[in-house]
């Protein structure tokens, strides 16, 4: 599987520009449609369990949707079943910005890091408008 693949990717982001999207990292790996995207869920899904068993925040949280500035539903989900967020989805947006923060061992402002979500999702888009 491609785990240590995702893993690795993951690891060379930083706090000032801590997320990728999906497609960003199935394009990273070389993945093609079909199932691309579900082959990086299932990567993503992998280090989870890894992090999840070594007390490790997840790094899968830097993962976020083209379609919002957080993970796609089946991240919390898994997150909700491996015991680390709670089960009321209300507190899910502070759950994952609590985990994007602990990915890089700071106490900074959580709120800080969803608004570079929305940043970088909006200046992407920017990009992909210009390169039209």
């Amino acid at each position: 599987m491609f785990a240590t693949e995702v893993r690795a990717l993951l690891s060379r982001r930083t706090p000032a520009d801590p997320f990728t999207t999906y497609q960003a990292v199935a394009t990273a790996l070389g993945l093609q449609p079909p199932c691309a995207i579900q082959r990086v869920a299932a990567a993503l899904e992998q280090t989870m369990r890894e992090d999840a068993a070594a007390g490790r925040p997840m790094i899968a949280a830097l993962v976020i949707s083209r379609a919002g500035d957080m993970p796609r539903r089946g991240f919390f989900d898994f997150a909700v079943a491996l015991g680390r967020f709670p089960e009321d989805r209300r507190q899910h947006r502070a759950a994952w910005e609590a985990e994007c923060a602990a990915v890089f061992g700071t106490s900074a402002d959580a709120s800080s890091l969803s608004g570079l979500a929305r940043d970088h999702l909006i200046s992407n888009q920017r990009i992909a408008v210009c390169s039209r």
